[in-house]
């Protein structure tokens, strides 16, 4: 006979935390990297990010323990703003890509995933062909990793045409100097001298520079 044995391993993670001068403090519970709900301090509300979760459980006090707990961070981070441990940072690591596939003049979005970050906060920056950009640019919450570093999501909408080029910038008190990722298409143009003459184009997506 054969016995099998299924072991599913899941885990959740709880954050709460606050920072001097910050006007959006996190409070938020993960189920194996998927977002159940956060309190939203600025409405004073549970805001459920998923909707069968939200059927099933509720938490009638988890408003009033999140107040708690946001009182309890200031007054910690009070008692430990001189220690070392507050100087520890980790730069982030800059990623972008197409949400959809890309076909020229079909409407898409960039995301820029900035990860493995701490402390939070990071600063996200769009550019279309050097010009900035800000209309129907999106910034997520930050959300937690495993490593208790954090990644957050920006987003612009784009219409991809020949010759454009765009950039998400990227600063963090970790970073020595802003990180800049750019998508678009760019030609190269190869040649062997002095015969024969050998041309080629290139497409990039994505290149980086610091």
């Amino acid at each position: 006979f054969q016995i099998f044995l299924f072991i599913i391993v899941s885990y959740n993670v709880y954050v709460n935390s606050c920072q001097t001068g910050d006007n959006d403090p996190e409070d938020l519970l993960e189920l194996d990297e998927d977002q159940l709900f956060y309190f939203d301090f600025k409405r004073n509300e549970m805001v459920y990010t998923m909707a069968d979760f939200s059927k099933k459980i509720i938490f009638p006090t988890w408003s009033q323990q999140a107040l708690l707990e946001l009182q309890i961070c200031l007054h910690n981070l009070n008692l430990s703003i001189f220690n070392d441990f507050l100087t520890i940072s980790d730069p982030p690591q800059v990623t972008i890509y197409p949400r959809d596939y890309v076909l020229p003049g079909e409407g898409n979005k960039l995301i820029c995933l900035v990860n493995n970050f701490f402390p939070p906060p990071v600063k996200v920056k769009w550019t279309k062909n050097d010009v900035e950009v800000t209309e129907g640019v999106t910034l997520s919450r930050y959300y937690p990793n495993k490593d208790l570093t954090f990644r957050q999501y920006s987003t612009v909408p784009i219409i991809p045409q020949e010759g454009d080029v765009y950039s998400c910038t990227v600063e963090h008190k970790g970073l020595s100097e802003p990180e800049t990722r750019l998508w678009g298409k760019i030609t190269i143009i190869l040649t062997s001298s002095p015969f024969p003459t050998i041309c080629c184009v290139v497409h990039l997506f994505q290149s980086k520079f610091n």
